[in-house]
């Protein structure tokens, strides 16, 4: 609270009085980072032609890669460090996590589907299952760029997991994973 106080040139009564004790202020700040999370996301993946999900796609895991990849001081992300340390003994810290992936997956999904409309992604495939592999890659490159992997590996990474979204038949991937095109 002396750190905050001082940054913020607020005293600590002052700040106490605005959110109770640490914890809610915790709460307050940890919310506040979980809105953040999806609002990037739905700047991202909220809508448009379905003609441009794929690239939507692509681009948000991308962006996710190098915002890790730049991440040279590796202080990560307070969603999966408060998710990771705190969820299992913070019902508000559980519950605020599970509505931001719960967010986060309908966003991937919405934005699959679409692609499966226009016939960039195979329409047989679950649009549900493709959303949990890019929520979980996006979310696992922070933990292994945290961890220190290389921002090549980071960035390679998204592209693997976006070339290996399945395409109808008939239809091939550019190298990018941004745009599919028909086979002659």
């Amino acid at each position: 609270m002396d750190d905050i106080a001082q940054v913020t040139g607020l005293g600590k009564g002052s700040l106490y009085g605005a959110f109770g004790d640490k914890g809610k202020l915790f709460h307050r700040v940890f919310g506040d980072w979980c809105t953040a999370v999806v609002e990037v996301a739905e700047a991202r993946l909220a809508g448009g032609p379905d003609a441009e999900a794929l690239a939507r796609l692509s681009g948000y895991v991308h962006l996710m890669a190098e915002n890790t990849a730049s991440d040279t001081t590796r202080r990560g992300c307070l969603l999966a460090k408060g998710a990771a340390e705190l969820a299992q003994q913070d019902p508000t810290v559980a519950g605020r996590s599970a509505e931001t992936m719960t967010a986060l997956l309908t966003l991937l999904r919405t934005e699959i589907t679409a692609a499966q409309r226009h016939g960039d992604i195979d329409g047989a495939a679950d649009p549900e299952r493709l959303a949990a592999l890019l929520l979980t890659v996006v979310r696992g490159i922070e933990a292994v760029g945290k961890a220190g992997l290389d921002p090549e590996t980071l960035r390679n990474i998204a592209n693997t997991a976006l070339a290996v979204l399945p395409v109808p038949e008939g239809r091939k991937r550019l190298a990018t994973g941004r745009s599919p095109a028909r086979e002659n």
